[in-house]
């Protein structure tokens, strides 16, 4: 029996109750498939913090280094309760970014997906949406603003500043738009390139390497967006666009509108990959308001687990699967209540009742 090893790191808030519905699925597809997915677990994130007094404790470096592929929930708490930890050991800056930087997951992926079945849980006007979205956004995610060096301190004159460093090198930004132009070829050839070259020397040093790498993929239509117009045009006219690629930051914001654009960053799964290993994760927070409640939906950790699924082993056909099954249970007209107004003609389930409906779905899906 083939076996691989799973990290998993269920984070904070919602993270243990949305990850035990991706874990669920994921013990479902080994049966399925006679694969042993051995799923091993360690703290991780501001929970880790208070247990273990590290946010990224040493067990859990470990297991970086060991698994096969990792499975992260949300992380972080609220602002209050963030107050409590020092910021430096805060879960984003003292856990998050030096796992990035360990397993080197230089290329996000960020699926921003709404069929027309869906269209109800997008804000936007349904003459906008139109047939429906299907966008994969590609995002550095170990170098610019995020990863330069940082400095706080007193100046002659007695004021507070702060010196953030943005860099990047020529590598880092030819790795991401490898992946980018893959994935375009793969899909409607269309690549939209978002900078702000007009400001930023760092965008212009990433625009002459799009030129260089284009040569390799004479196939791909480049457009050349500034990011601000490409914030505009994802709300206007969001079927424009196939795959987005841009730096770290710009990825970040334009991401999350993504999710916004859906009407949930609940909608979004994502991928962070590295030449070694990968790590799979929600792309929205740990949404400590409703912690403990079950009322939110596992959609992104098990379309997380599809993604593992596809880009970790191969098994792009059952990842096809679990997102049908996803998909077929929206569409039997069930959902959960971070997603969807009470009153309205859905009928609301939990957490683990939404799970329950996608292993059923699932299960009765013929094995490839």
């Amino acid at each position: 029996m083939t076996h691989y090893k799973i990290g998993i790191f269920a984070g904070d808030g919602i993270g243990p109750e949305i990850m035990r519905e991706g874990c669920r699925v994921l013990s479902l597809v080994g049966e399925r498939n006679g694969i042993q997915f051995e799923q091993i677990e360690a703290p991780f994130g501001a929970s880790a913090y208070f247990s273990h007094g590290d946010p990224f404790p040493e067990e859990a470096k470990a297991l970086c280094d060991t698994v096969d592929a990792i499975l992260k929930g949300p992380i972080g708490l609220s602002h209050a309760e963030s107050q409590k930890i020092p910021v430096d050991m805060q879960p984003e800056r003292g856990a998050l970014l030096p796992m990035r930087r360990r397993l080197n997951t230089y290329a996000n992926f960020r699926p921003v997906y709404l069929p027309k079945s869906l269209a109800h849980f997008s804000p936007l006007k349904p003459e906008v949406i139109g047939d429906g979205i299907d966008i994969v956004m590609v995002r550095e995610l170990v170098g610019g603003l995020y990863f330069g060096k940082k400095e706080t301190g007193t100046n002659a004159q007695g004021k507070r500043y702060v010196n953030e460093v943005l860099e990047y090198d020529e590598d880092q930004i030819r790795n991401i738009l490898v992946e980018a132009f893959k994935i375009s070829q793969r899909r409607k050839k269309v690549l939209h390139n978002i900078h702000k070259s007009n400001v930023l020397k760092s965008s212009v040093l990433w625009n002459e390497i799009v030129d260089e790498v284009k040569d390799d993929y004479p196939d791909v239509e480049v457009v050349h967006l500034l990011v601000d117009a490409a914030a505009t045009a994802l709300c206007l006219n969001p079927g424009q666009f196939d795959v987005m690629v841009m730096e770290n930051m710009f990825g970040d914001i334009l991401s999350d509108q993504g999710g916004g654009i859906l009407g949930s960053l609940g909608l979004m799964p994502s991928a962070c990959i590295g030449p070694e290993r990968a790590y799979y994760e929600p792309s929205h927070g740990s949404a400590p308001d409703i912690a403990g409640q079950n009322i939110a939906n596992p959609y992104s950790m098990i379309g997380s687990v599809a993604m593992m699924l596809e880009y970790s082993f191969d098994m792009r056909t059952e990842a096809q699967n679990i997102m049908r099954a996803l998909q077929a249970v929206f569409d039997d007209g069930y959902s959960t209540a971070d997603l969807s107004r009470q009153g309205s003609s859905v009928k609301m389930i939990a957490t683990n009742e939404f799970g329950d409906k996608v292993l059923e779905k699932l299960a009765a899906m013929q094995v490839s």
